[in-house]
């Protein structure tokens, strides 16, 4: 895991613990296990973890005054010295228009500016600590330096609402630990804080206007591409050498089995429009798009594109299909990597510890086997449905801009899905109903819906359209908690709802940007649970350049049917690349729900195990017999949530990983030092026996 850390002191407390080389306990220096310092007192700045040289940059105009960008960046030293002078003056947003994805921090005098992203796969956390403040992009660094609690609040909102940001908030699983909101830079002054938006907000007093369809898609192309050029034109990384021959191994053989990438770049080559896109750009576009010649593969300069074939579970043989049609491409060597019933979800629960838990960590050994196939520099398609494809509450924003018409091609093929001529005036029905519900309303129904149990699981594609045109809806595992964690949960919408007032956003708009920031949270997530050594994952998709285009698409032309293959077709035209295999960009109807069911079949004991005394009923939001019982029956193929036992399960997999490390992320500090230093003390319930 690689992060960054810093802290904003008072002036009185410059020189004392608030600094680069303050003394902590038995003599040691306070500061970062495994770090590099960037800039020292009285406001310094660590990089920790493994950094590449290229990956980290810092530019100073003069003592006071210099700039940290930490990531793929793809500004010269001279636009970032300009980028400096121009922050002196307060101004933030420019400092985010770079393509490329990476964190920017800022010192100008005494103030600190840092910069998070707009799809929050990028984020920045925040503390109070010893009379300033800290920050770092993770949150246990932070939580180990105040001895942070377990947030059990925020854990029964993950469960009962993620996808809602009212319950969220701006809290972390540690007490104490705050996340700065997408689209936002947190700004210090010696140790006072301030959260400052970047980005404009669109009224609703007037409607917007129309956008041109074609410009709109030409900006998401050449957002695209350069978000692409700028990893082409990055150095290019060889992993640690083969230290030698392995007996019955090829080289191959022997770098997957000591997890190390390929070197150069490469891609996922799912058959969906999302990897085979940025895979074609990538070896397409001038350049040495793929592997290092004399490094292993023989593949020269041609890109290496990964395609995971699962034989566990049949579905996708359209989609294999098309990713060995667009393989043939003479830029592409294809490696298919196979695997069978020790690749499926829940099939291995061991990993690291993240800084977050995640539904992802139950998929992270299947990812992982695709990954160690990978380049050391790998594309992925993560996050293009989320900017992309239109959020069914999309179709409210419609009715708002009064724009109806539009609505016609959607429903119609929502329609066609479900073969009842009534389909078209419920979903009228619903998005106007929407459309005409404040965002108070929204929070105080979904606090209802926890407080009196009701979980009305939708069926089909209408029925997930349905549930989806509201503010804001429970999550698949609130379900399973108890009442006093829903109880709880309900408390806090309504008090948020209290404070929010009527609101002034869409509704489409307001639940896609959730979306697209929980997706991004678990692609983290992702990341650090499969990483494989000397490896970067690249999702060019949420960069801020490519968000920012795609959230300029017009509504109308988001909501029609096949959207994004629409969209990405043009992108590729639009690169030269016109010779795509038929079918491509076709909806896949091989859900991962059967993957997800065939691996809890065949993990259900272990599964009831984890559960025999979970620390999620110690800390009072579940009881273990009633998940048992949820396991089981989903393993018999009952139709239960399957994203909610995923949710339940990656979350005691987490708070297991967490209690059970040793050590802490700073020297200096005593043993004791850590997060949650005393574990989960159980918490008496009303369902607690003797309570």
């Amino acid at each position: 895991m690689r992060w960054l850390v810093g802290w904003s002191s008072t002036a009185a407390g410059a020189a004392g613990i608030g600094s680069a080389g303050a003394v902590g306990y038995d003599g040691e220096t306070l500061q970062p296990v495994g770090s590099q310092l960037l800039w020292g007192d009285p406001d310094p700045l660590w990089a920790v973890g493994d950094w590449r040289p290229d990956e980290v940059r810092v530019v100073h105009a003069d003592a006071q005054h210099r700039i940290a960008v930490l990531g793929i960046c793809g500004a010269t030293d001279e636009e970032l010295r300009r980028g400096l002078f121009t922050a002196r003056g307060g101004a933030v947003r420019h400092l985010t228009t770079w393509p490329g994805s990476y964190t920017v921090v800022v010192q100008a005098g005494r103030r600190i500016t840092v910069c998070g992203d707009l799809a929050g796969a990028r984020p920045v956390f925040h503390t109070p600590w010893a009379g300033g403040t800290a920050y770092a992009t993770a949150a246990l660094p932070l939580a180990d330096l105040i001895e942070a609690n377990l947030d059990f609040t925020h854990l029964a909102a993950l469960l009962a609402a993620p996808d809602v940001p009212a319950a969220l908030r701006d809290t972390t699983p540690y007490d104490g630990v705050r996340r700065l909101p997408p689209g936002h830079a947190l700004v210090l002054r010696a140790g006072a804080r301030e959260i400052a938006g970047y980005e404009p907000v669109a009224s609703l007093a007037v409607s917007a206007p129309p956008a041109d369809p074609d410009r709109a898609v030409d900006a998401v192309r050449d957002a695209l591409v350069e978000a692409v050029r700028t990893r082409l034109a990055a150095p290019r990384h060889v992993p640690d050498l083969d230290p030698g021959p392995v007996p019955g191994m090829g080289p191959a053989e022997r770098r997957a089995a000591r997890g190390m990438p390929v070197p150069g770049i490469g891609a996922d080559l799912s058959g969906g429009p999302a990897s085979g896109t940025l895979a074609l750009l990538a070896a397409g576009l001038p350049g040495r798009p793929g592997t290092l010649l004399g490094h292993g593969t023989g593949a020269g300069e041609r890109l290496l594109a990964v395609t995971f074939n699962d034989l566990a579970v049949t579905g996708r043989e359209a989609e294999l299909e098309r990713a060995g049609a667009l393989a043939a491409n003479p830029r592409l060597h294809h490696v298919v990597v196979t695997g069978g019933e020790e690749t499926l979800p829940y099939a291995d629960l061991d990993g690291p510890l993240t800084d977050e838990p995640g539904p992802s960590l139950v998929l992270a050994a299947r990812h992982r086997a695709r990954l160690a196939a990978g380049s050391a520099d790998h594309f992925t398609g993560h996050g293009a449905r989320q900017v992309l494809d239109a959020h069914p509450a999309r179709l409210a924003d419609l009715l708002v801009d009064r724009r109806r018409r539009h609505l016609v091609r959607p429903v119609a093929a929502l329609a066609r899905a479900d073969g009842s001529v009534l389909v078209p005036a419920r979903v009228y029905s619903a998005a106007r109903r929407l459309a005409r519900t404040p965002y108070r309303a929204g929070l105080e129904g979904l606090a209802e819906r926890l407080m009196r149990r009701r979980f009305d699981e939708p069926k089909g594609a209408v029925g997930a359209s349905l549930a989806a045109l509201t503010w804001a809806g429970p999550g698949p595992a609130a379900r399973w908690l108890t009442g006093e964690a829903l109880a709880e949960v309900s408390v806090l919408l309504q008090a948020e709802a209290d404070r929010s007032g009527t609101g002034a956003q869409r509704p489409g708009d307001y639940r896609a940007r959730a979306a697209l920031a929980r997706h991004a949270a678990d692609l983290r997530v992702l990341e650090q649970a499969a990483q494989i050594r000397s490896q970067r994952l690249h999702a060019p998709f949420l960069d801020n350049q490519v968000v920012r285009a795609c959230r300029d698409l017009p509504e109308a032309l988001r909501v029609q049917p096949g959207a994004r293959a629409a969209i990405l077709r043009t992108v590729l035209e639009g690169a030269g690349i016109t010779d795509l295999p038929p079918g491509w960009g076709a909806p896949s109807h091989a859900s991962s729900a059967a993957a997800a069911r065939a691996g809890l079949r065949l993990a259900a004991d272990p599964l009831v195990d984890l559960f025999s005394t979970p620390l999620l009923a110690d800390a009072g939001l579940v009881e273990a017999r009633v998940v048992r019982k949820a396991l089981r029956s989903a393993a018999a193929g009952d139709p239960l949530p399957l994203d909610g036992l995923a949710d339940l399960v990656s979350l005691e997999l987490w708070l297991r990983r967490l209690l059970s490390r040793r050590g802490t992320c700073w020297t200096g500090t005593p043993t004791r030092s850590r997060a949650v230093p005393s574990g989960i003390q159980p918490r008496r319930t009303a369902l607690t026996p003797g309570a």
